[in-house]
């Protein structure tokens, strides 16, 4: 048996500090790739130019790329990215269940069909808020589910979430079938791998108040959930109400997981594969594993992301593919790892 490993509060500060400094240079430098052939100065300068209401160094249409186009898209991923990991994180520890995911109850489903029924009738202007309407939607029928049978408990939970996924996926497949004609498979497949084509200011608003309101105490929860792992028993001893606490963080995962579903479409492996990538390498206390996760997402999704729409340019990839590439060895591979570890 292998020690697990625990970082320090200082060792902690110190890479939490590294991957704030790795996510801004990550934002400015994805910003600069593209065929507009920007510099890191020249997009520095557009956007200190905007914050402080100056001129900006670029011509009209450049500032217009940095600012109304990737800008917005890199910060998205970046908001998408943080979120998806820390849910992972927390919905891996509530259960107990290290297959665990942010779409575990049903969300990503709910949100699908939510998400293709507007866009086949042509209303892709509420697009986040069917989305996220259905996410939650799937949520309250996976624990209304999940409650019929008796008093509510992590594993009936989670069955409930996979037949409400199920039911919401034979659903939006039926809805395609029936409604979807010409363009409009491409523009649904394109959301259903998960894309952030269309990412503008306001996604950077839905994500970004859903991180700040959500996220950031989300974040903040890790010595509850050392407790939990110790058990219900010695949590409650703690003068932790277990139940109370246990739901509460699972539909406050849902709706952030939901939110976030609503503007980037269902983007696999973030959730599932870092938080254990981040565990594997600081110990699983969740104090630090949490936050961690969600830099470690932010940066990571910014890349990927990049990656989407640069490699094959000017054909662009859904980022959920390029996450679901690179997402599944690694994963295969850490839980290699861990059983050699073991």
């Amino acid at each position: 048996m292998t020690r697990s490993r625990t970082v320090g509060p200082r060792l902690g500060i110190g890479v939490g500090a590294g991957l704030v400094v790795a996510l801004v240079l990550s934002i400015v430098l994805a910003v600069t790739i593209g065929p507009a052939d920007l510099t890191v100065g020249e997009v520095w300068g557009a956007i200190v130019a905007h914050l402080t209401g100056g001129a900006s160094p670029l011509s009209v249409l450049r500032d217009g790329i940095v600012w109304e186009l990737r800008l917005p898209r890199v910060l998205t991923a970046a908001l998408v990215g943080a979120g998806l990991a820390l849910v992972g994180a927390i919905m891996q520890a509530l259960t107990r269940n290290q297959l665990a995911d942010p779409y575990l109850l049903g969300i990503s489903s709910g949100a699908s069909l939510g998400a293709v029924t507007v866009l086949l009738l042509g209303l892709s202007v509420v697009l986040p808020f069917a989305a996220f309407a259905g996410a939650l939607l799937a949520l309250a029928a996976t624990l209304a589910l999940a409650s019929a049978f008796g008093r509510i408990t992590p594993t009936r939970t989670v069955l409930a979430g996979v037949a409400v996924s199920a039911l919401a996926g034979a659903l939006t497949s039926f809805v395609i079938f029936w409604v979807a004609t010409g363009d409009a498979y491409r523009e649904v497949l394109s959301w259903l791998l998960g894309s952030l084509a269309g990412a503008r200011w306001d996604a950077v608003l839905i994500a970004g108040l859903a991180v700040l309101v959500i996220g950031v105490p989300l974040a903040l929860t890790g010595r509850i959930l050392d407790a939990f792992a110790l058990g219900d028993t010695t949590a409650a001893s703690l003068g932790i109400p277990v139940q109370g606490v246990r739901w509460a963080l699972l539909a406050a995962g849902a709706l952030l997981t939901g939110a976030l579903v609503a503007v980037s479409g269902s983007i696999g492996f973030v959730g599932l594969v870092l938080p254990h990538a981040v565990r594997l390498l600081i110990g699983p206390g969740n104090r630090a594993l949490l936050p961690l996760s969600a830099l470690v997402g932010a940066v990571f999704l910014v890349w990927a992301d990049t990656l989407a729409r640069t490699v094959f340019e000017p054909r662009e990839l859904p980022v959920g593919i390029v996450t679901a590439i690179v997402g599944a060895p690694v994963f295969a591979a850490l839980l290699i790892r861990r059983r050699e570890a073991a």
